[in-house]
C-alpha cells in the first residue's frame, strides 16, 4: 500500500526527556525481568536521550560493578537481541550506577538528592518503584522528605512510576493516592498497568474510531454480547505469598480486564491527549451501577484449580498444595463476571469478564458477537445454524483481528461460516515493542495517556470490593481440574 495512506499522528511530537532514572528495588524480580531489559532495548533503539543516567537503588551490597553484572545478566536473558548487542550494552553500561540504601533510611534519600544535584546531571528525574506494594508510600514519603517531590522549571521535572496493585481495596487505594498526591502532583504520578503498553491493546482505540464500518455498529442495537478473556495455562508459580492474599479478582479483574472494558466501551474522546482519553474511561466505570450482593452472586462464578494435567501434558498440583498458600484457602484462581454499562449506547448489553489460571488454553482476546439477521430470509431456514458474525480481537498470542461472516458454499445452496483474518505476526514488518519499553518512554516524555489516573483506580476498586463482599459469606470457590476450561 502506498505510504500516502498512512496518517502519522505524531501526538505533539512528545519525545523522551533527559532524566536520571532511579529504579527502586533494582535487584528484584521485576527490575531484572522487565525494567532493565526494557531500558536496554530503548538503548538499542536510540530512544534514550544522550544525558540519561540510570541509578539502581536497593538494599543489597553490590556496588557499581556488582550492579553492572546483574544488569548485564538480566539484559542477556530477557533482551530481544540475538546475538547480544555488545555495542548497545557498552552504551547502557556507561549510564548505570548503584546506590545502596534501605527504603526507610533518610540518609539514603539525602545521598540520592546529592547525586541528582551533581554538576552535569540531568535536571529531570523519573523514580520507578519496582518494589513490594507496601513500600510505595514509604518511598514516596522518603523522596518528599528529601525535597525530591514534584518540581517545575525549564527542563526540570520529577515523576514517580507506581506498579499495580494500586492498593488492595478501595480504602487502601484512596490512602495510597492521598500519600502519593501529598508528595507529587497528580500529573507527575504514573500508575502503570503493563497491559496498556501492549501494541494490540493500544490498537483497540485506533481500530474502533478509525474505521467507519465498525463504530456505527458498536452499540446494543447490533451487538449481542462482548466477552473479554485473559486465560492462562500456568499456575501461580512462586507467587503464593502474594496471590493467596489477592486472588484472580484483585490480581487481574480489577486492573487488566476492567481497563480492557474501558477501551472497548468508551465513547470517542475529544482528542488524543491524556485527559480526554482518561475522562472517557472514567465515564465507563461510573456507568457500571452498584449491584446488590445477590445480583453479584448471580452474575459471577469463581473457581480454584485442583490437581490435573496442564495443557502441555505436564502434571500440575492443586492450588491448595502450592508453596505459601494457606491451608484451606478460599482464594479464587478463576473468576467470571457479567457486567452492564448503563449508558445510552450499551444499556442491556452483557459484558463478560473472565480470567483464570491452569486452564486448557492461553489467550487474551475480546470477542464481539453481533446479533443475527432478522428471520425474514436465511434465519427463517437456518435458525440457530446460521452462525453469528463474531469479531475477535486477539491481544496475545498471534495478535490480530478475525471477523466471522456467512457465505455461500460453492456448488450448493448452503450457507457456511467463513473468516477474514489479519495477523500482525504474519507481516514481515510487524515489530512489537515490549510493553515496558513503550511505557518507560512515555513516562520520560510526560505522556500519561496509557497510565491510570487516581479516579480510574478507585472506580475499579468500587466494582471489585462489592464483588469480594458478596463472596465473603458465600460457599468457597468451585474446584476445577487443572488443564480444563474452568468451573
Amino acid at each position: 500500500m502506498s505510504s500516502s495512506y498512512y496518517c502519522d499522528l505524531a501526538l505533539n511530537d512528545l519525545k523522551p526527556e533527559e532524566a536520571t532514572i532511579v529504579v527502586f528495588g533494582a535487584t528484584g524480580d521485576l527490575a531484572r525481568r522487565k525494567i532493565l531489559p526494557a531500558l536496554f532495548n530503548l538503548e538499542r533503539s536510540a530512544a534514550l536521550p544522550d544525558r540519561t543516567a540510570i541509578i539502581g537503588f536497593a538494599r543489597r551490597d553490590l556496588g557499581d560493578s556488582g550492579f553492572l553484572a546483574l544488569a548485564r545478566s538480566a539484559c542477556e536473558e530477557s533482551g530481544r537481541s540475538s546475538p547480544f548487542d555488545e555495542a548497545a550494552w557498552a552504551r547502557l553500561a556507561r549510564r548505570l550506577s548503584y546506590l545502596r540504601g534501605s527504603f526507610e533510611d533518610s540518609e539514603a534519600y539525602a545521598a540520592l538528592a546529592r547525586r541528582l544535584a551533581e554538576p552535569g546531571a540531568p535536571r529531570g528525574a523519573l523514580f520507578y518503584l519496582a518494589t513490594a506494594p507496601e513500600e510505595f508510600p514509604v518511598v514516596a514519603r522518603g523522596l518528599a522528605a528529601a525535597d525530591l517531590g514534584s518540581a517545575r522549571g525549564e527542563g526540570s521535572f520529577r515523576r514517580i512510576v507506581v506498579e499495580k496493585p494500586f492498593g488492595s481495596d478501595l480504602a487502601s487505594a484512596r490512602a495510597l493516592n492521598a500519600t502519593l498526591q501529598a508528595c507529587f502532583r497528580e500529573d507527575d504520578i504514573f500508575r502503570i498497568d503493563h497491559y496498556l503498553g501492549k501494541e494490540t491493546v493500544q490498537n483497540l482505540m485506533y481500530f474502533r474510531f478509525a474505521n467507519s464500518i465498525f463504530e456505527p455498529l458498536w452499540n446494543r442495537n447490533h451487538i449481542e454480547s462482548i466477552e473479554i478473556e485473559v486465560l492462562e495455562t500456568g499456575g501461580i508459580g512462586d507467587r503464593g505469598g502474594y496471590y493467596d492474599r489477592a486472588g484472580a479478582a484483585r490480581d487481574m479483574l480489577q486492573n487488566h480486564l476492567i481497563q480492557l472494558l474501558c477501551l472497548v466501551a468508551m465513547e470517542p474522546p475529544a482528542g488524543l491527549d491524556p485527559r480526554s482519553v482518561r475522562d472517557e474511561k472514567v465515564k465507563v466505570l461510573r456507568s457500571i451501577r452498584d449491584y446488590s450482593a445477590a445480583e453479584l452472586l448471580a452474575r459471577s462464578r469463581r473457581g480454584q484449580y485442583a490437581a490435573g494435567v496442564s495443557a502441555s501434558g505436564a502434571p500440575m498440583r492443586a492450588y491448595a498444595d502450592e508453596a505459601r498458600v494457606e491451608p484451606g484457602s478460599r482464594t479464587e484462581t478463576y473468576v467470571s463476571l457479567d457486567l452492564e454499562v448503563d449508558n445510552w449506547r450499551f444499556a442491556g448489553l452483557p459484558f463478560t469478564l473472565r480470567t483464570g489460571k491452569a486452564l486448557d488454553r492461553q489467550a487474551s482476546e475480546i470477542r464481539v458477537t453481533f446479533k443475527r439477521p432478522p428471520a425474514a430470509l436465511f434465519a427463517s431456514y437456518c435458525g440457530e445454524d446460521l452462525a453469528p458474525n463474531v469479531l475477535t480481537l486477539r491481544l496475545q498470542p498471534d495478535e490480530g483481528m478475525w471477523l466471522g461472516f456467512n457465505a455461500k458454499e460453492p456448488g450448493a445452496a448452503r450457507v457456511g461460516p467463513k473468516e477474514l483474518r489479519f495477523s500482525y505476526r504474519e507481516r514481515n514488518d510487524a515489530y512489537f515493542p515490549e510493553a515496558y519499553e513503550r511505557l518507560l518512554a512515555d513516562a520520560l516524555s510526560g505522556d500519561s495517556t496509557l497510565f491510570i489516573r487516581a479516579d480510574e483506580a478507585e472506580e475499579a476498586w468500587r466494582v471489585v470490593d462489592a464483588l469480594e463482599a458478596a463472596w465473603a459469606p458465600a460457599p468457597p470457590p468451585a474446584p476445577y481440574t487443572a488443564g480444563t476450561k474452568g468451573p
